[in-house]
């Protein structure tokens, strides 16, 4: 599934959420930066970032996918991105993909990413 027709909701959860400088991977936003990591050719950029009074924030539109591993990967990666910066990590749950995306982060034991309805 893609993630482009939820972009809007996100970006407008994230202002309502009072984060500055936001960053987005989508049009008319400045690109988050990149991260690459050492098994992968493709470099990954979040979906959202943005900063708050607590810190750096990381914002993904969590969808149901085949290539949980690559999910469960990125995910990983900016859960850690955020606990380095004393930020937060915030996955973004359309209808239909909240309770999957709950029960990857209770497989994989990441507790420290909220998951947070997106509607």
């Amino acid at each position: 599934m893609v993630k482009e027709p939820y972009f809007p909701q996100a970006i407008q959860w994230a202002q309502k959420r009072g984060l500055n400088d936001i960053k987005a991977n989508w049009e008319d936003y400045e690109t988050p930066s990149q991260f690459s990591k050492k098994d992968e050719e493709t470099p990954f950029i979040p979906d959202i970032t943005g900063s708050s009074t607590g810190g750096k924030v990381y914002v993904e539109i969590a969808l149901k996918t085949g290539d949980i591993e690559r999910s469960v990967s990125h995910w990983k990666l900016i859960s850690t991105l955020a606990s380095m910066k004393g930020g937060k990590f915030f996955l973004l749950a359309p209808k239909g993909h909240k309770t999957f995306v709950s029960r990857m982060l209770e497989k994989y034991r990441m507790h420290n990413a909220q998951v947070v309805d997106l509607q």
